[in-house]
């Protein structure tokens, strides 16, 4: 069985390109979409770590020549994910995020919102989710920001109500456990910058369709529409899956004594609240500055690692970032062989087929809805945005007006961070706050389904809106 799950990317890749080309595809482009196949199989069930199925796929198509016969351009679009800026600024994100565990800024904001806000139960979810909000412009790994810094913090709290997996997890602890994964899937749709795949989506948008999507375009949408829904999940989930416990005293108490222990806030901690408050801003009015964001965020980390917040060791030896740099990159460049082979094209005049004949509204609605439900089926948001967005982007494209595709495009972007809701696996931090114990499996799907549904309607209104 272990056998069959290593080589099962392999197996697809190989069973698919044995099918004769169906009309529409030249042999080439119809290889390429076995062996993109195969690396979506490989993301999915990870039998090696998912920036080696990347990589591999990559220089696969490059040493076939399936993209472009000649070994120099093959050898060109093989390497063109690693000089995307896209790229680059989330490998710095990375760094900011280090930044922000290594100084202690992180955990100091969390215990200070528990602090004051944790009186009550659902004060507690507050502090828990705008722990999040905090943190969510700066890190684009919800894994890092969720289970990473927050998470942490928050699992210390139940134990003092003696509320455990095994005792009275319906106290206290079931609570923030929901709170913390609804709340950081709310603020990954909220910031561009709040979630990976995010700026994933935008550079394949980009490189599919020619639209770009600047992060303050992303804010003036999202941040109006997400704001709501975000002071409204601790609340929904108190009424919901209501804690038995209803105060909290101790825990302002406890914060103030890790808050002692912490001591008062360090010169280090400034600087990187004062590096993020400039990365933001770059970010915001980098087009009225005349500085490309990825530029500002090297900059930025230049800074960072000159001034002693992080050192180089930190930068060369975490493999979190470099392993996401290199997982992204060859993805991005997978993702472009699509359009550059056709299959795109192809894909998407077979997908229009079936909506065809429908007002351009109901198409939109339709696409974002299927785009987001399709997400019961991948383990990994990459794998998702990879495999399906260029996709839907090009049906768009066959079926809607060229003045609605902007709009079309930032909607499917968004809807990554909330989908992330619906299963245990859906995205990075679930197996974190799932694997507390707090939560049985069935509770969690049906957990899912409801606010997934209730995340998904709000998707629907705003999708009706904008367009």
């Amino acid at each position: 069985m272990n056998y069959l799950k290593k080589f099962s990317p392999i197996i697809v890749t190989v069973l698919m390109a044995l099918i004769p080309p169906p009309d529409g595809l030249t042999p080439n482009a119809w290889y390429f979409l076995s062996i993109f196949v195969g690396v979506v199989v490989g993301l999915i069930i990870e039998p090696v770590p998912a920036a080696l199925v990347g990589l591999f796929g990559v220089a696969l198509v490059a040493v076939l020549g399936l993209v472009d016969p000649n070994p120099t351009a093959s050898r060109n679009w093989a390497l063109s994910g690693f000089s995307n800026g896209v790229i680059w600024l989330i490998f710095a994100a990375f760094m900011f995020a280090l930044g922000y565990q290594k100084t202690g800024l992180g955990k100091r904001i969390s215990l200070l919102l528990i602090r004051y806000l944790g009186k009550s139960t659902l004060g507690l979810g507050y502090a828990v989710a705008f722990s999040d909000l905090i943190l969510a412009p700066f890190m684009p790994s919800n894994t890092a920001r969720s289970a990473g810094t927050i998470y942490p913090v928050a699992s210390n709290i139940p134990p003092m109500f003696d509320s455990t997996p095994d005792n009275a997890p319906r106290k206290i602890g079931a609570y923030l456990v929901w709170v913390g994964i609804a709340s950081t899937c709310v603020t990954s749709s909220m910031f561009l910058t709040a979630l990976a795949p995010n700026l994933l989506a935008v550079d394949l948008i980009q490189k599919s369709s020619n639209i770009s999507i600047s992060w303050g375009h992303w804010a003036s949408i999202m941040i109006p529409a997400m704001l709501p829904l975000f002071v409204l999940t601790p609340w929904l989930a108190y009424v919901i899956y209501p804690p038995t416990q209803k105060t909290s005293p101790e825990a302002p108490h406890w914060a103030a004594e890790e808050l002692r222990k912490m001591g008062r806030i360090s010169r280090k901690e400034l600087m990187m609240l004062g590096y993020a408050v400039a990365a933001l801003v770059f970010w915001v009015f980098g087009k009225q500055l005349g500085v490309n964001s990825t530029v500002a965020a090297i900059f930025i980390l230049a800074l960072m690692i000159l001034t002693d917040v992080i050192n180089w060791e930190d930068v060369i030896t975490n493999k979190s970032a470099w392993n996401v740099f290199v997982w992204f990159a060859t993805l991005v460049a997978m993702a472009s062989g699509l359009k550059k082979t056709g299959v795109l094209t192809w894909l998407g005049e077979m997908v229009a087929i079936y909506l065809q004949g429908m007002p351009p509204l109901t198409v939109a609605v339709m696409l974002v809805v299927m785009f987001f439900l399709l997400h019961y089926f991948f383990a990994s948001t990459t794998a998702h945005t990879t495999a399906l967005l260029p996709l839907f982007m090009a049906t768009g494209a066959s079926l809607l007006p060229a003045a609605m595709l902007p709009q079309l495009a930032l909607m499917l972007a968004a809807s990554l961070g909330l989908m992330g809701i619906i299963t245990p696996y859906a995205t990075g931090p679930s197996p974190i706050w799932y694997g507390a114990g707090f939560i049985s499996q069935a509770r969690w799907w049906a957990l899912g389904a409801i606010f997934g549904g209730l995340y998904l309607a709000t998707m629907i209104g705003l999708t009706i809106f904008v367009i």
